[in-house]
């Protein structure tokens, strides 16, 4: 028998009292926080922007401040209070929540709330995670593109209210889950990143190598077709079947695909990565462009290898703005150094091994964490789960 069941047995063997959160404490909201009065000291201050992603479970300190003038305008949390962000794009992120731990009061913008009440913070902020809540919460949603919900709403959600000495049970294990999932994404990602560092190590040598006497140099623009993407919105092309990309990773998923296992370069909107392997069927943003080889002496995957190892290179070619975009012409005027068929053959073939080696890396890292999650998940929901006394 664990600790809980032993308290639950000791102190509430016929149940728990529940109650809405309206009874259980009182919202409060958040105002006239802008962005623009955030500094970097003062007052400690919270976006509602900075719940989403910035804050976890519980903060002691705060990431911004503002001037104590604009500060005693605003409503202010104290210690032990919930900070909640009501709007999101995001149905899941509505209503995330934040217990503040910090020995100070924090002022909190709009579009979110305080929660002042009695029970333990960090049991209120997991139960804002749980399942149960998720699930109350989903009806009183409203909005479209900018998804809300009102305090009103909130103060009808029901939850559990154990004892004080379970409710902090409760906390001291989830916090042991939370510590473990962390390790463990702190361990994967290490995994993965010496995997890629080795498998840069081996394109650097293999391109190498390949390039030698009787190796042709060729500009870009002589030996492959660019082929642009098309536009399209998460507002009006939303679906569930194939991923979109843009100049970057994954950005949402669409129902059609004008693409399958490419080669991504970044328009618009670039970073020093500009350059990726996609697999599958996708579709592909105009803030890309895949390409094609112009003749049969020409590898495509060779190509891309080589694009890859000359990312630093295609990122310099950027127009020197605020939003870098690539320059077409200068990058069509990047030289290569273009061995025989056979070769790019066979350095495109030793390469593809050990892009597998990471992508099946990267694959299963997010697969891990999310078995991981949901295994949380799954024990959390039932830790936060109680019978109601009648």
């Amino acid at each position: 028998m664990s600790r809980i069941d032993e308290l639950i047995q000791e102190l509430c063997p016929d149940g728990v009292e529940h109650k809405t959160l309206g009874e259980a404490g009182e919202f409060i909201r958040g105002s006239g926080l802008q962005k623009a009065d955030l500094r970097e000291e003062g007052v400690p201050a919270v976006h509602y922007g900075q719940i989403h992603t910035f804050y976890g479970v519980y903060a002691t300190e705060t990431k911004s401040f503002t001037d104590p003038v604009i500060a005693a305008k605003l409503r202010h949390a104290q210690h032990g209070d919930l900070l909640i962000a009501t709007t999101s794009e995001d149905d899941d992120a509505v209503a995330k929540a934040t217990a503040w731990l910090g020995d100070s009061d924090v002022v909190l913008s709009g579009d979110a709330y305080i929660y002042r009440h009695a029970l333990d913070p960090k049991y209120m902020a997991y139960f804002f995670q749980s399942l149960s809540f998720q699930d109350q919460k989903r009806r009183f949603i409203s909005g479209t593109k900018v998804r809300r919900i009102s305090g009103a709403s909130l103060n009808k959600i029901r939850i559990p209210v154990p004892p004080p000495e379970v409710q902090r049970e409760i906390v001291r294990v989830l916090d042991k889950f939370t510590q473990l999932e962390a390790e463990l994404e702190a361990e994967l990602e290490a995994e993965l990143e010496a995997r890629r560092a080795q498998y840069d190590h081996y394109r650097h040598v293999l391109l190498k190598s390949s390039d030698h006497e009787g190796a042709r140099e060729v500009a870009l623009g002589d030996i492959v077709r660019l082929n642009f993407g098309t536009r399209i919105t998460k507002k009006n092309d939303a679906g569930s079947l194939y991923p979109v990309y843009g100049g970057g990773g994954e950005s949402f998923r669409t129902d059609a695909f004008n693409r399958e296992n490419e080669w991504v370069i970044s328009r618009f909107a670039m970073s020093a990565n500009c350059v990726r392997r996609v697999s599958g069927q996708f579709w592909m943003l105009d803030s890309g462009f895949t390409f094609d080889v112009a003749d049969a002496s020409v590898d495509k995957n060779f190509v891309g290898q080589l694009l890859l190892s000359m990312q630093p290179i295609i990122f310099a070619t950027s127009t020197q703005s605020a939003q870098k975009n690539i320059d077409v012409d200068g990058f069509k005027r990047l030289r290569v150094q273009l061995p025989s068929l056979e070769t790019q053959r066979r350095v495109a073939t030793g390469l593809a091994s050990f892009d597998g080696i990471v992508h099946d890396l990267t694959s299963g890292l997010p697969a891990e964490l999310t078995a991981r999650r949901k295994q949380y998940e799954y024990y959390r929901d039932r830790l936060l789960t109680f019978k109601e006394t009648v």
